[in-house]
């Protein structure tokens, strides 16, 4: 493989984002929350190039009640996916935040020795 093909290569990588839901969520109903959880999924199905999981986290951590970890090696995937899901009213209201997000590429040590092995 040719060293412009290597360093095309897509980069696997994970962002963790940190979530507060204020209490404006916790007053909906669990069906009206079930009907936006519901529109967050098919916003995911629409997005196949990032994994996504949900952690509650409330009752175990400070500053934030659920954070996502995403994978996925196209940031533009990664943010377009966001975009959308900003767009929504869980989002716009706001029902939620984002409090912080953690980027990294996963084991990227190995790709830029694997570039500079010569």
């Amino acid at each position: 493989m040719s060293q412009i093909a290597d360093t095309l290569r897509p980069l696997p990588m994970a962002a963790i984002v940190y979530l507060a839901f204020e209490p404006a969520w916790l007053a909906l109903s669990r069906d009206e929350r079930q009907t936006h959880a519901a529109a967050i999924g098919e916003i995911l199905a629409r997005h196949p190039g990032v994994t996504f999981e949900w952690f509650d986290a409330d009752a175990l951590s400070g500053g934030y009640t659920d954070f996502a970890i995403c994978r996925f090696s196209d940031m533009r995937a990664y943010h377009h996916l966001w975009e959308e899901l900003r767009d929504t009213e869980i989002f716009s209201r706001p029902f939620a935040r984002i409090v912080h997000v953690s980027i990294g590429i996963e084991n990227g040590f190995q790709d830029y020795e694997a570039a500079n092995d010569g």
